[in-house]
């Protein structure tokens, strides 16, 4: 038995997740229309490669970019492209983005895949592979996997985690996951071990998931990955953080600054793995993810694995329409870290692990009206990020985004415990994103000043250079001209007739002031 460990904080939560478990997971149909924007995960946008009137099959690239943080968007079926404009999209901001129209020809006809070789692909050649297949971490953050997985492979890895915690209250996705797709998230483990090379890998989950660990447990003893655990942890939230799920399993710390794979420590989702199981054995890109679909405003909750671009509104029907009307609260991802949405025509997108369909507002906190704080350091006993929720609020609301950062704003994780507890409303969560959004604003705005400085810089120092030698070119040009005059005729070399023009002037000036005197 591995030596748990525990991290700072925390909450004990109520979970509400059997409410979406009581069904086997399902397919969602296709919707007649998809909407797929270009942003689907962190990084510059992606630029489209397809044009209004286009027939795409799936698994076609319909946007990309050349960025090295970036993740292709692919046709989730086959269609017709008929708009790229600006719709709604899942967004705390509910403002809208670029997306990508398709109209589903209902045949889903897919491109011819190109399976390799794996046993004769390097490590790099099996990156590439993923980075095509537009793959990023499935746990919430969007993050592409490839330049993860690179930079994981450069540092060297000790010990790979999987994590299937899932901690939120009612998201139940990856707990459905592991119970139906065990083999392929270990495969997706061995192709991570190939690339990585770990000492160890450590799967992570909860011990509220019974049905989860005996699957994969059971698939576990079939897949012959060498050094490969699987540990069952407390329940209590947010253990799935990667930092709280290294801690606990570890008993290691990230250090300020610094990421898992600088200490030797690399975290993965069982979504991803399937993903990169996918990817590689059947040469299919992102264009699907399991999403939960709960609340206490819906029929039938569960579990569906859904094509990207569908819209919320189609996946409510599937799970039998709305209890009490068309107007509930939504909210993409849990009732702690999740955001709410302008409607039920939003799509989803690679970060959708979960809607919330809510009678009232599900959000811990939500911005308007609060009590001023009294001080008494509860949002500081939870933080599982061991900071100063408190100090962190007063420099956010009076805007002082230095002294933020001097307490370490950036490594809040924004977990919501902190807004959870607070006996005065305030939703602190909610001051920290909007301080974290200006200084990410601030940053860009003087990246792109730094490179403007440098662009003129470089030009005057260029124009400077090149004004050099133009003149050392006639200075060389007037030598060798009075050298070659002298070689032939002997004659005693002419002065420059410039400089002779420039001293005639000069004396004529000298004379008129002379004569004014």
């Amino acid at each position: 038995m591995r030596k748990l460990h525990q991290f700072h904080g925390g909450l004990h939560l109520e979970g509400h997740k059997s409410e979406s478990l009581t069904r086997n997971l399902r397919q969602a149909s296709l919707p007649p229309r998809l909407y797929l924007p270009l942003r689907q995960h962190i990084g510059e946008h992606n630029k489209p490669l397809v044009d209004v009137g286009n027939r795409v099959l799936k698994g076609h690239v319909i946007s990309a970019s050349s960025s090295l943080i970036r993740a292709a968007v692919h046709a989730p079926t086959s269609g017709t492209v008929t708009a790229i404009s600006d719709y709604p999209v899942a967004h705390p901001s509910g403002l809208k983005d670029t997306c990508i129209v398709i109209d589903v020809d209902g045949e889903d006809e897919a491109a011819a895949p190109v399976i390799p070789d794996l046993q004769q692909l390097e490590a790099g050649e099996i990156i590439d592979l993923i980075c095509r297949s537009g793959v990023v971490g499935l746990g919430g953050a969007a993050f592409p996997s490839s330049p993860k997985l690179s930079r994981g492979k450069m540092q060297g890895i000790e010990t790979l985690i999987i994590n299937g915690v899932e901690c939120e209250p009612y998201i139940t996705c990856d707990d459905m996951l592991m119970r139906h797709y065990a083999a392929e998230i270990l495969r997706g483990v061995g192709y991570l071990q190939r690339i990585l090379n770990p000492q160890f890998t450590l799967i992570g989950i909860e011990d509220n998931k019974p049905e989860a660990i005996a699957a994969m447990t059971s698939g576990l003893a079939h897949a012959g990955l060498a050094a490969t655990e699987i540990v069952s942890i407390p329940t209590i939230y947010p253990s799935g953080g990667e930092k709280q799920l290294i801690q606990i399993l570890t008993g290691r710390e990230v250090p300020h600054g610094q990421l898992a794979f600088d200490i030797g420590l690399f975290c993965q989702n069982v979504g991803t793995c399937v993903a990169i199981t996918r990817a590689l054995e059947q040469d299919q890109p992102l264009i699907s993810r399991v999403v939960t679909i709960t609340g206490d405003n819906i029929r039938e909750p569960g579990n569906w694995e859904v094509r990207l671009g569908s819209p919320v509104r189609h996946l409510v029907e599937l799970a039998g329409g709305y209890l009490h009307g068309d107007s509930s609260p939504l909210v993409m991802g849990g009732p702690m870290m999740g955001f709410s949405l302008s409607g039920d025509q939003v799509p989803i997108v690679k970060a959708s692990n979960c809607i919330m369909v809510m009678r009232e507002q599900a959000m811990t906190r939500r911005p308007g009206y609060h009590d001023e704080c009294i001080r008494c350091g509860k949002c500081t006993e939870v933080c599982p990020a061991q900071l100063l929720p408190q100090q962190l609020y007063w420099h956010a609301r009076a805007g002082a985004f230095e002294r933020a950062q001097e307490f370490h704003l950036l490594d809040c994780i924004e977990c919501g415990c902190c807004s959870a507890v607070c006996p005065s409303g305030i939703p602190l969560v909610q001051y920290y994103r909007a301080a974290k959004s200006e200084i990410r604003a601030a940053h860009k705005v003087q990246i792109k000043s730094d490179r403007a400085r440098f662009r003129f810089e470089f030009r005057e120092r260029r124009l400077l250079l090149k004004k050099q030698q133009d003149e050392e070119r006639r200075r060389l040009k007037r030598e060798a001209l009075q050298k070659k005059k002298i070689q032939a005729g002997g004659e005693v070399p002419i002065a420059d007739p410039v400089q002779a023009a420039l001293e005639r002037v000069k004396a004529r000036k000298l004379a008129e002031q002379e004569d004014s005197q």
